[in-house]
């Protein structure tokens, strides 16, 4: 009998150079998403879709993105960084996840030497750039016979002046990534290495998005129209013949969304992406940012909670779908598994909490009629005398305690894992700052953006429960969701938005 060959195991470290498309998270690659899944750490850019994100739940996020001018990681930082991460802990699956194609003015070039120069392997997927999407979007194909037979793609940020624009005057079609800003300066050069002023010219503002917006013009007249309009950055400009098809091929009309420029900051732990509600708000037109508040660490000793489960036959109280994570882990971590909880009953705070339990193969024996620790606490079938093992975090829940102890119920916190405040980036404060609204998802969130950030803030509040607790932090504009969802946080998120 032949012996069967098996592939070789990819090493590790690895990195993965992805390419992730101009926008819409439709336009990510089959390989891109597979890769995704089985990364360790992304290193995303700023203008990546949040919705990407929800790829990678197993992987730790880790923000690298240019916005603006503001702070910001220096390319031989994030070319270090990329390195370190994936010789990390003998060795880490590491993606970098940029817009467009990595190899299309995104200095994937620099950051692969580095890995070769480190000895770390690599690969490379590419992605949709936004040089041809955009057009595409707008309705202007790059290349049309009888109008263009070449085109080039150029970096706005840099000045290459009328003498380098003369060097390709032979070029039909030109691309311009990044150039907004300098519209005036390059189309003033551009006509003056002899482009007439009349040639059609479109610029195309968040190509592939809800926000999508386009400025048809001609050379001589695009910078002004684009100022007038307010567009900004990211936009492609497309200067040559084949800009005039805007007019009859335009196909991509998004309608107006109800959030349609809103800038919302989603608060949530590194553990979690927040990208489903991310995307439900940019899905509504809204410009989101992914604020880390917490990050959860490892309990301090595992057999404490081991031994308190061990033989246990009162009620397991779990108030957030990382208790359940944790509880798993944490026993593991102590030569245990979740068969300790056979003579134990067990509450989960709500929906959620029931969900992420039946993914461990557990039905909960209590869900309250509506989540939260207040109704837990009341509703409980537990009789007076009895004991309740809360297992959470450090921290005691006061109103799960408070709730119980009036009936006569022992509350006893058990630690499955510890909270630990985030230290936030001038960039991520900045966001704050210029959100018209933030989410709080969860009372110790709530807590949590006040000690950071403070809380001069209006926020949409997913339940009654993170509601006290936001007021009890200090936080006074609040609006609450009608139900505890995600779809319901987000009409909050428009309500804020008008009220504001």
């Amino acid at each position: 009998m032949s012996e069967v060959s098996l592939p070789a195991a990819r090493p590790a470290p690895f990195v993965s150079l992805v390419g992730a498309g101009p926008g819409d998270p439709g336009l990510l690659t089959l390989r891109a998403r597979e890769v995704l899944t089985q990364a360790d750490v992304v290193l995303t850019d700023a203008l990546v879709s949040p919705a990407l994100l929800a790829h990678c739940p197993q992987a730790r996020v880790v923000e690298v993105g240019k916005r603006g001018f503001l702070p910001s990681a220096q390319q031989e930082d994030i070319n270090d960084l990329i390195v370190r991460e994936a010789l990390a802990g003998g060795g880490q699956r590491v993606v970098r996840l940029k817009g467009g194609d990595p190899f299309v003015f995104g200095r994937g070039g620099e950051e692969t030497l580095a890995c070769r120069a480190a000895g770390v392997p690599f690969e490379i997927v590419p992605g949709v750039s936004s040089a041809v999407a955009a057009a595409a979007y707008a309705g202007i194909p790059v290349t049309h016979r009888g109008l263009s037979r070449s085109f080039a793609v150029l970096t706005g940020t840099d000045r290459h002046g009328p003498a380098a624009y003369a060097e390709i005057a032979g070029v039909d079609t030109l691309v311009f990534l990044m150039g907004v800003r300098h519209l005036p300066q390059i189309t003033a050069d551009l006509i003056a290495a002899g482009r007439d002023p009349q040639t059609p010219a479109a610029a195309v503002q968040w190509a592939s998005t809800p926000q999508q917006r386009t400025v048809r013009a001609t050379l001589g007249t695009l910078a002004q129209r684009a100022a007038e309009a307010g567009l900004g950055a990211p936009a492609v400009t497309v200067v040559g013949a084949v800009a005039a098809l805007h007019d009859d091929l335009d196909w991509f009309c998004p309608a107006p969304l109800p959030l349609q420029g809103a800038q919302v900051a989603v608060t949530r732990t590194r553990e979690q992406t927040g990208s489903e509600l991310a995307a439900l708000l940019s899905g509504r037109g809204a410009q989101v940012s992914e604020i880390p508040l917490l990050r959860f660490v490892p309990a301090s000793s595992p057999r404490t909670l081991a031994g308190a489960l061990s033989g246990f036959d009162g009620w397991v109280l779990l108030t957030s779908e990382q208790a359940v994570r944790a509880l798993t882990q944490t026993l593991l971590a102590a030569g245990r598994d979740l068969r300790i909880l056979a003579r134990a009953r067990i509450a989960a705070v709500g929906s959620g909490t029931a969900r992420t339990l039946r993914e461990y193969g557990l039905a909960p024996d209590f869900v309250p009629t509506r989540s939260g620790s207040r109704h837990l606490g009341a509703e409980l079938p537990a009789a007076p005398g009895e004991v309740a093992l809360h297992v959470g975090s450090q921290d005691v829940d006061p109103v799960l305690e408070t709730a119980l102890g009036a009936r006569g119920i022992e509350y006893v916190a058990a630690e499955a894992y510890r909270s630990e405040l985030s230290e936030l980036t001038p960039a991520q404060r900045e966001q704050l700052q210029e959100a018209q609204v933030v989410t709080l998802a969860s009372a110790v969130g709530a807590r949590a953006l006040a000690q950071v950030a403070g809380t001069s803030f209006t926020a949409a509040v997913i339940g009654p429960q993170t509601e006290l607790a936001a007021r009890e932090a200090g936080f006074t504009r609040l609006i609450l969701a009608e139900q505890p969802t995600l779809a319901s946080l987000s009409d909050a998120v428009q309500r804020a938005c008008r009220a504001g």
